[in-house]
């Protein structure tokens, strides 16, 4: 098809996960489990982190929203790519593929943010604990979270607008299996340059931002931590960071590899592995990660599982 045939798009193609016959039921009975664990552990912890008394800090208000970003990008994008599975031919309207990119560009810049503000929160807890509660304020947790959703708000709707006011050839077929930003860009048929450099740009601005805000909250946690005498006050000290820090790792590690990469860079298989580790993987690992390494999250569970059975067994007893 030529490059310079134009034609007003209604719908576009999703490619999915495999075009293999014999891996579909497998792959979606997969991924129905990894999106189901991933709805449950983020509402989970929005729940707990919300209704228990004794997690009532910054740093589960944090994790809250954690999960909640985690819970919206996952969302975005986990039941449409179900939907590639069950049907012949995944197809996504022209402005629902503008909306999907627009929530997930949405979410993910609010969760580097976010991951940024909780190890500001670790370095103040750990370096300055006298004055926690003074300087991690409920309204400078709240400005934390706004301002992050704000500018995220804004960047998505700034990037979606531009790349959609561009022309798109004939051929829909998006070579991913959700609308995103480098598969859209190869089917425009106008000049790519503009846009292409402010995704570039604003990709590489949140992520050496974000990162430098946790490698400088880190390196003075370091510090304070080999400056303890107590060794079991450096364990306890280290052990309130090892869940945010496995999770940065890893979210961090993930992106970087995905976006800051020239578009020439970048592989179909490989992008689709990336992005699907970081679409559905981590938003399944962090509830379990932060539930599995803090005894506080483990006994608020524990006294919510208690209470359940509890109404569900006087419950069954008053029938």
């Amino acid at each position: 098809m030529e490059k310079h045939n134009l034609t007003v798009l209604n719908e576009f193609i999703l490619m999915g996960i495999t075009d293999c016959p014999e891996l579909q039921a497998p792959l979606f009975g997969l991924f129905l489990i990894i999106y189901v664990i991933s709805l449950v552990g983020n509402l989970g912890m929005i729940i707990l982190t919300k209704m228990d008394s004794r997690l009532q800090t910054p740093m589960y208000f944090f994790l809250r929203h954690l999960a909640f970003t985690d819970l919206g990008y996952s969302t975005t994008v986990g039941p449409k790519m179900l939907v590639s599975f069950v049907v012949d031919q995944n197809t996504v309207s022209y402005y629902f593929c503008a909306t999907q990119l627009a929530f997930f560009i949405m979410f993910i810049i609010s969760e580097l943010f976010i991951l940024s503000a909780m190890s500001y929160d670790r370095y103040v807890a750990i370096c300055d604990p006298l004055l926690y509660t003074v300087i991690m304020s409920q309204r400078l947790c709240q400005v934390l979270v706004a301002i992050p959703y704000l500018y995220s708000t804004f960047l998505s709707l700034l990037i979606t607008i531009k790349l959609f006011n561009l022309s798109f050839c004939r051929y829909n077929v998006i070579r991913q299996f959700y609308c995103d930003n480098f598969p859209l860009l190869s089917l425009l048929c106008s000049n790519t340059h503009e846009v292409e450099l402010m995704i570039m740009i604003f990709s590489a601005f949140n992520l050496v931002f974000t990162l430098l805000i946790v490698f400088v909250s880190y390196l003075f946690i370091i510090v304070a931590i080999l400056r303890m005498n107590s060794a079991e006050g450096r364990l306890k000290a280290f052990s309130t960071c090892g869940s945010h820090l496995t999770v940065v790792t890893v979210f961090y590690g993930t992106l970087m590899f995905m976006y800051v990469k020239p578009k020439s860079g970048h592989s179909f298989d490989t992008d689709k592995v990336a992005s699907i580790f970081y679409t559905l993987i981590i938003p399944m690992l962090n509830p379990l990660i932060y539930s599995l390494r803090n005894k506080e999250v483990k006994y608020a569970l524990q006294t919510m599982w208690k209470k359940l059975c509890n109404i569900l067994f006087s419950g069954s007893l008053s029938i």
